[in-house]
């Protein structure tokens, strides 16, 4: 196990390497000047000489590829260098913005668990009633619903007509988490419930659970000590991906309820061209989800002993 977890790491740190580069370039491609774009943003006319005595402090004046190798050595120093905007450090206020993106992904994993998870067999158990039927027909709704439009829906009922909750986020806190939470775990729910429901009935027509109910074991028993279990690799790779999104940050709900987390900070540093903050967003997102995969495939083994890591067998 530890040598496989080894392996994976030194097999990913170029992908990580290719990625940040890939970025790098992207971003010193997009056609427009930071310095200007900070300037126009401040509503401030400057001439020339001072935009170009600005880029050259930034270092933006220097060829690409040395501006990349001394922004990856610094980066490997722990030096992520300083905002364009604000002038603060970029890993300080990037790590500030952690714990509403922490907050919102738990939220959102835990009611999206909540929602889907018992549904879902609620409706490979009702199979062709109406309960499924019903639950089908809700799930295509919760599909077809943009997340913008959900989250205008909550703001109208919950905040609006009831006023249970704040239209707009009021600090990182758990009553203001709730409305963003849950237009994702709305969205998130729909899709998932039908992919719990088609795992689920998959298992429920194998030939061992059929087995079991010819020696008379209960279908409760056959249903959560067997076909759940079996069940639990497709629902962890479902969760798994969901998590990696969730901890980049959703930069549209983020910022329709203005939720300070990292996706509303990449989306901000987006428009200032604020290249240091979008490039350890960049950074940020790559890890995530090298981890996330990383511990998917531990969980894996963990719930099925036939999956060998590293090992293919006939």
């Amino acid at each position: 196990m530890k040598k496989y977890v080894i392996q994976r790491f030194l097999q990913l740190i170029p992908i990580l390497l290719g990625i940040t580069f890939l970025s790098f370039a992207m971003m010193r491609a997009a056609g427009s000047d930071v310095v200007t774009q900070m300037y126009t943003n401040r509503g401030a006319e400057v001439s020339q000489e001072v935009i170009d005595a600005r880029r050259a402090e930034l270092g933006l004046d220097r060829p690409f590829i040395v501006q990349y190798f001394d922004w990856l050595t610094g980066m490997l120093s722990g030096d992520m260098g300083n905002s364009y905007v604000s002038g603060n450090p970029v890993f300080s206020t990037f790590i500030s913005k952690l714990p509403a993106t922490l907050l919102l992904t738990a939220m959102s994993i835990l009611m999206t668990v909540v929602i889907s998870i018992p549904l879902g067999i609620l409706a490979a158990v009702n199979h062709g009633r109406v309960t499924d039927l019903l639950l089908r027909f809700c799930s295509f709704i919760g599909n077809a619903l943009p997340n913008f439009f959900v989250a205008m829906l909550l703001m109208q009922l919950l905040s609006i007509k009831l006023g249970w909750l704040p239209v707009i986020c009021e600090g990182v806190t758990l009553k203001s988490v709730l409305m963003p939470a849950l237009t994702l775990a709305i969205s998130m729910s729909a899709k998932y419930m039908r992919q719990v429901r088609a795992t689920v009935l998959e298992e429920l027509n194998k030939d061992y659970v059929l087995g079991a109910q010819a020696r008379g074991v209960r279908s409760s028993v056959i249903l959560w000590k067997n076909v759940i279990k079996s069940s639990m690799l497709t629902i962890i790779t479902l969760l798994a991906l969901s998590i990696g999104s969730l901890l980049g940050g959703t930069a549209i709900i983020e910022s329709i309820f203005m939720w300070d987390g990292v996706g509303k900070l990449a989306v901000d540093a987006i428009n200032m061209r604020d290249y240091p903050i979008i490039q350890a967003y960049v950074v940020w997102m790559a890890v995530i989800y090298v981890l996330v995969n990383l511990v998917t495939d531990l969980l894996y083994h963990q719930l099925d002993p036939r999956i060998r890591l590293g090992v293919v067998k006939g």
